[in-house]
């Protein structure tokens, strides 16, 4: 099995076509995961939250909505950073539909 830094020497000699399709290969593998998000059983009850915290996406997502601004956001939660903003937006884009039921949910409790 070849290492990762003999993957590195061979990225040079493909073709942008190649390096293209390996990306999409890449992508199909990694499936629904996203960085800066991660999602345990044993981690707010398994609901995606931005990584080394608890903080949960759809929190994050249904505070925006409200109005409440990345600053104000980063003020609030010091641990979080500007990046995990980022990706917590592309998490809530791209999982349109599970972070709708998480914030019904939760504003039912």
């Amino acid at each position: 099995m070849a290492s990762l830094s003999d993957f590195q020497k061979m990225l040079p000699d493909l073709s942008r076509g190649e390096k293209a399709q390996i990306l999409k290969w890449v992508v199909q593998e990694l499936d629904a995961d996203f960085p800066g998000i991660d999602s345990r059983p044993d981690v707010c009850g398994g609901e995606p939250c931005i990584v080394r915290t608890r903080i949960a996406v759809w929190l994050l997502e249904q505070a925006r909505r409200l109005g409440t601004s990345e600053q104000a956001l980063l003020a609030a939660y010091p641990q979080l950073r500007a990046e995990d903003l980022v990706n917590a937006w592309a998490y809530a884009r791209s999982h349109a539909e599970e972070i709708e039921t998480q914030i019904r949910e939760n504003e039912t409790a």
